[in-house]
């Protein structure tokens, strides 16, 4: 049985609790779930436990972001990730996907397999341009060495990544497509000597796609000093601006208010707390994080057991 911790219900709407249109997706608030890596799917095949994870964390008219999924044997980088390459994966999700879709929910695939997280009922596919993966390798000067039309230049560099977002816009309909970029990280020496150019450049290029949305890894972390800021990246991309980075409630109403992002996205403090946006709906306490069991292969302890608010009327 879940924990659940009671609260007197006093509603104070706030910016990130308000209605917004994500093309043709109703979203009753701009709370996300983001990606999260939490290597619980055994041998690669996502788990019934996955079943209770995302259905706590789905509110109606709410997008949750599923975690990174590999589309290939090959592409295996952590152990017990969710793959969704062969029949046996695309059919475990789908219980997953309808227990969301069950309590009104959005829910967009972290991946670039377009046609079999369709098939699996995800509503769409983030492509995952981020974190000195794959894709952000390429677009990044200080790792990508290439002599090809696919390096030097900053066109060059960008090109394989907006090749991909063409190539599944193409297959499942660009309103069921976004991707997450990180310019100003340097994650696993994926480093760039001009991020605010490159978050630019293919903010710039991704307009001419009409995707549904873009999503943008914040330069720093709160405790970190930085100059540089996303605000001319969301200025220039005309679609749907998703920001994530060490957003509490405060700092995710504020973004709302300046109009530096349509959406929030939260990872620790969803992790930790399944109902968030009713948490930030109520202004309630929220639930510290144990980053130890973050990755941890505990099917519920760290995963499932966060407690849950019961509220009163």
């Amino acid at each position: 049985m879940e924990n659940k911790v009671v609260v007197e219900k006093e509603v104070d709407m706030i910016p990130l609790m308000t209605p917004y249109k994500m093309g043709n997706f109703e979203l009753s608030h701009r709370v996300v779930l983001a990606p999260l890596t939490r290597q619980r799917s055994y041998g690669n095949i996502p788990q019934s436990h996955a079943i209770l994870y995302y259905s706590q964390r789905s509110t109606k008219g709410g997008l949750l972001i599923g975690e990174a999924t590999v589309i290939s044997e090959t592409g295996i980088g952590y152990k017990d990730v969710p793959g969704i390459w062969t029949k046996e994966q695309v059919e475990a999700w789908k219980p997953i996907v309808n227990a969301v879709h069950a309590k009104g929910g959005i829910f967009f695939l972290s991946n670039l397999a377009s046609r079999n997280a369709i098939e699996a009922g995800f509503d769409g596919v983030e492509i995952h341009g981020a974190n000195g993966f794959l894709i952000d390798q390429f677009m990044k000067d200080q790792i990508n060495d290439r002599n090809d039309k696919y390096g030097g230049s900053l066109e060059n560099r960008c090109r394989f990544a907006l090749e991909i977002v063409e190539a599944v816009a193409n297959e499942i309909g660009s309103d069921r497509v976004g991707i997450r970029i990180s310019p100003f990280t340097n994650l696993y020496e994926s480093g760039d000597t001009n991020p605010s150019a490159l978050g630019l450049y293919m903010v710039e290029s991704l307009n001419k796609y009409d995707i549904a949305y873009c999503h943008v890894v914040e330069p720093m972390m709160k405790s970190i000093e930085c100059d540089e800021s996303l605000v001319p990246l969301r200025k220039a991309f005309k679609g749907t601006f998703i920001v994530a980075g060490g957003y509490d409630r405060e700092d995710g109403n504020r973004a709302v208010i300046e109009d530096r992002a349509d959406l929030v996205a939260y990872g620790r403090l969803f992790i930790s707390n399944p109902d968030l946006p009713k948490r930030f709906e109520l202004n309630a306490p929220l639930n510290k994080y144990i980053r130890e069991t973050f990755y941890t292969s505990e099917p519920i302890v760290g995963y499932t057991d966060y407690p849950i608010l019961e509220t009163m009327t």
